[in-house]
């Protein structure tokens, strides 16, 4: 495995996958969290340090998987990718989530469409930093 790629391509994926996350999140999902604010903790605030340490865990596993399993197909490779990567985690996870907790079905469906949006850009970024070598020069 050649480390340093590796080691940019989560750094990339971990800076894209939280700005936009947190973009999505403080922005346009704003008023549903505030909605929900009986659910959440009430000392959130002093657990977010933990949010930096699953994000960076969820990039660099999001990268190992792919360079172990890359076929070199380029970058509709990373959108397959993005789209597994979204039908096992994510979908499932919100589901579940649904399942346990009193949230409303439309806020699973608004954090499906984040997480396949996440995904299929992480999926995209990967193989991008991934993409198959051209054709040697003579």
């Amino acid at each position: 495995m050649n480390w340093k790629r590796f080691l940019w391509a989560g750094l990339v994926i971990l800076v894209v996958r939280k700005g936009l996350a947190y973009f999505i999140e403080t922005v346009i999902l704003r008023r549903d969290y505030e909605s929900l604010s009986d659910l959440l903790r009430p000392d959130v605030l002093s657990t977010v340090w933990l949010m930096f340490v699953v994000g960076l865990l969820v990039a660099f596993a999001f990268t190992y998987i792919f360079v172990k399993g890359r076929e070199g197909k380029g970058i509709l490779e990373g959108v397959r990718f993005g789209i597994v990567i979204w039908l096992f985690v994510t979908v499932p996870t919100g589901l579940g989530a649904w399942m346990m907790f009193p949230i409303p079905i439309t806020m699973i469906g608004k954090w499906a469409l984040m997480g396949l949006l996440l995904n299929l850009i992480s999926g995209i970024l990967v193989a991008a930093i991934y993409k198959p070598a051209g054709p040697a020069k003579t």
